[in-house]
Order: structure tokens, then sequence, then C-alpha cells
């Protein structure tokens, strides 16, 4: 029965990929079309010469969610990829000192102790009160919430008094912690999701937890290799991917998905369309005009979205003995989250992220050389920044910043190939609404039966993964938001 249904998948990135290996595993006719040469979408392997980068996410937290998904299509995750677990985590770079972090709770207190004396036992609080709060909140961001009546179920009424509604991050980390600068050490993960930590709602505190439970980990050639691995099982089981296939319209008829129209002419007919593109853009492109009454593109305007990032990517004829993860906090850091957001400036004080793989992972670049990556966060495409003469301005001050606050100060000397990704780029090159890479905001707003829903509410036979549904954004939720849809389909593919 199942194989006679037809299902299209727009774009390959980690949404549209966990949701094709497990529609491919339960025996759909799977086929996604992905308008890059290469699946992963932001989540993609970018190749400059012999040095290998992930384009966009570096962290896999809550390696646990990509494990079930492999096991809900029949697979195990190790047997098509290699993890090592981070210890420590990161390095939080400041300008007067210096803190690791560690997933084992006697280590990071210790280090507390040693590095913010008197602040020790916060962390005992923090890992007891956010216990809580991520047990009552996680199996709520496992469900759909399609209808009114969700907002009332039985877990989100037993984990509303645990959420800190009302509160920020910043406000809920207070709670724990009396030093400013220890403060950031646990709020500074609301980056994640693209928003200030002095907006972000205080749910959120559940992100710097699941690190410390849960750890982080690498994955041997960078995380795009999840994207090729999923891809791998997804044709294990009969799907097909078109690569180099951009699709110019998602076709309806009376407010029905019924299948694609490619650029390239070619008409494709399905029982359901997947949507794995950013949702911005496909709101405003991808359908015909007056398709959508709730999301037209005014609406889709109008909405609150994250940040934006601008890449740096540094191929060096040189190994650094530097953390694998490193963020460099600017000076003046809650300065710089307001010119981020607010300002639209960018200072010579920013802050940004950079992860050294290379010592430990021999696969990214030539022997003796490194793939270093570096992150800034700056401003989304809503302020009136030029790009094209704004990157070279903060190539330079980023070199800067690595050359003062680290032991890379030769970097300048050593770099071989180097590439930037702009805001710009991110909407030219990917797709990106307004560049935004870390998609809608997690404004109250915008979360749960107010973010996009998973079966699309404008279309029917159309349903949502990636970011800019339920759950969110991050890679555990994006997978978390393909396994909901795919599980709405199943249930209206059965009634």
């Amino acid at each position: 029965m199942k194989k006679e249904k037809k299902v299209i998948i727009v774009g390959a990135g980690p949404g549209g990929l966990t949701a094709g290996m497990l529609l491919a595993s339960q025996g759909y006719q799977v086929s996604i079309y992905e308008k890059a040469n290469k699946v992963g979408g932001r989540n993609v392997d970018l190749q400059i010469g012999e040095y290998h980068f992930d384009v966009g996410p570096t962290f896999l937290l809550m390696k646990f969610v990509l494990d079930e998904m492999f096991e809900k299509a029949g697979r195990k995750s190790e047997d098509y990829l290699t993890f090592t677990k981070l210890d420590p985590m990161y390095l939080l770079n400041f300008k007067n000192k210096q803190l690791n972090v560690f997933s084992d709770h006697e280590k990071m207190y210790e280090e507390i102790k040693k590095v913010f004396p008197g602040n020790e036992e916060g962390y005992k609080r923090f890992l007891k009160n956010e216990k809580v709060k991520f047990d009552k909140m996680y199996p709520c961001l496992t469900v759909d919430y399609s209808s009114f009546s969700s907002l009332f179920s039985k877990n989100l009424l037993k984990a509303l008094p645990h959420l800190d509604l009302g509160k920020t991050v910043y406000d809920v980390t207070s709670k724990y912690f009396t030093d400013e600068t220890l403060k950031l050490c646990f709020t500074f993960q609301s980056k994640y999701l693209g928003m200030s930590p002095w907006k972000c709602p205080g749910a959120f505190t559940m992100l710097a937890y699941m690190e410390h439970q849960e750890g982080i980990y690498h994955v041997e050639g960078g995380l795009s290799k999840i994207s090729e691995a999923m891809a791998k099982v997804i044709e294990e089981y009969g799907g097909k991917i078109y690569l180099n296939t951009p699709i110019q319209k998602i076709k309806t008829d009376k407010g029905v998905a019924t299948g694609v129209l490619l650029q390239s002419g070619d008409d494709m007919d399905a029982d359901a369309v997947f949507i794995n593109s950013d949702f911005g853009y496909s709101a405003t492109h991808l359908f015909e005009e007056g398709v959508l009454k709730k999301y037209t593109k005014e609406k889709v305007s109008s909405m609150d979205y994250s940040c934006s990032t601008c890449m740096f990517y540094f191929g060096v004829d040189k190994i650094y003995n530097e953390p694998h993860h490193q963020i460099v906090f600017a000076e003046d850091y809650k300065k710089n989250v307001n010119d981020i957001f607010n300002t639209g400036i960018i200072a010579d004080d920013v802050s940004l992220y950079i992860r050294n793989s290379s010592p430990l992972d021999k696969t990214v670049a030539p022997e003796g050389h490194s793939a270093l990556y570096v992150l800034v966060p700056v401003s989304n495409l809503k302020k009136n920044i030029n790009w094209e003469e704004e990157k070279h301005t903060l190539h330079e001050k980023v070199l800067k910043i690595i050359s003062e606050r680290t032991s890379m100060a030769d970097l300048k000397e050593h770099i071989v190939l180097e590439k930037i990704i702009t805001p710009k780029d991110w909407q030219q090159d990917f797709n990106v609404f307004l560049g935004a890479t870390f998609n809608l905001s997690h404004t109250l707003s915008q979360m749960l039966y107010l973010r996009p829903h998973n079966e699309f509410q404008d279309v029917k036979n159309c349903y949502l993964v990636g970011g800019g549904t339920h759950p969110g954004s991050g890679l555990p939720t994006i997978y978390e938001s393909a396994r909901i849809s795919v599980d709405l389909f199943n249930t209206k593919n059965n009634e």
C-alpha cells in the first residue's frame, strides 16, 4: 500500500534527509530535489582544494536524537559515522580570563570554583533545576501543535510552571550565578537560535543544560558527514536524490499539494510534498500568488527572524594547539549583542567562534595543515549593511582578534586559501530568507502552535521540516521536526 504513495521532498538539508530516510525505510517512493551539487543544505561539506569545512553546524548536541532517527530507519548511526565525545567541550575566551567547559560535572564544578570562586554551588543548583525543566519540556518538543487544543495537552500543562515564562535566559541564569562573566558562559547558547540572551525565552536555558548533561560530539570529517550518511540510507531503501535540480513551484490544486514543477520544466506528481527549503524563501517564492492565505508575502516579511552570520573558512599550512571549539567574547558582549540585533553596527569589538578540528581529525586537511572555521554573528539583511565592502573590513578585524586573543598570532602568514560567506551570500546562494541563518526567531509568539505547523496550514498534503517549523532551529530539533511531520503524514495516510 505504502509503496504506491509517492512523496517529493524539496531540499536535501538535515530535515529533508531525515524525513527521506524515515519515509524510504517505511516503503514510500521518495524523491528529493536539491538545487546544489551536494546534499546537506546548510549542513553541507565545503571543499576548497584539499581542505574540507562544514558550511554551517559544527556542534553535535543531543546525539541520542540522531541515533534515534537512524534506529527508526532500521539502521545504526555508528555503522555510518565515527563519533568522538569532546572533553573539554569548548573553551570560553574572555579578555581577562578563560573557562574550559566540561560535561563531567565534577570537573566543571572544580573549574568554576577555580575561575569564578564562590559560584560553584550555583552550578549544582543549575543542574538540579534545569534537569526538571528539560524532563518536563522535552516531551513537548516531540509532538505536533497543529490544533489550538494542543496547547492544553497534559504534558505541556505540567511543563508550564517550570518554563520560566516571562523571563529571559539571562534572567534565569542570574538565579544561579552572581558573576556577570560566568552568566555569559550559560547564556551564550541563545546564539544557537540566533537570539540575544537578554530576549531569548527563559525556557531555553535547557540548551546549556543539555551540553552539560549529554556532552558535545565531533563527527570524523565534519557534521556534513551526517548528511551524506542519511543520503546513503535513503538510497539503500530505493529513494532517489536529484542534485543540481532546483524546483520552480510547488503545484497545488484547490489548496492541495500535487507535486512540483522543476526549473527544467519537468512536471512531477506526488501524493504529498515535504518542504525542507528555508521557510521564508519557500513561502515567498515557491507558491503561485494567492495560494497562501495565512503566510502571505507581507505576513512572512513581518515575522521576527534570527540574526545572521559571516563565515570565514581558512586553509592553513600549520596545525595550532588550540581548542577544538572556542568562543572569543567581545570585551563588551552586551554592546556587541545590541549591535547585532538593534543598531546593525559592526564594531571593532566583535565576538567570534573558532573550530580547530585538525588536531583531532586528520581527514579535513592535508598532513600538517588545518581547516579553520570562524563564525561571526552579525545582523540579518533587515539592517542596511553593504556586505561587499564590509566583509573585507570584518576579515581584518577577525584576524586581528585571533592574533591578539589566541596563540595563533601568525595565522595571517599561514593562510593558504580562504572563503567568506556573508548574509547576502546566505540569501543568494542558499535561499536563506533575509540571510537569517537560524531561521524564524524563537519568541513566544513564534513557538509551538504559533510557529508554522508541521502539517502546513495553508496547503493540504504539504508538510514542513527544518528550523522554520516546530520544534525549531538546531540539528536535534530539525531531526525531530522531520519525525513529527512523517508521523503526521502516516496518521493521515492510514486513516
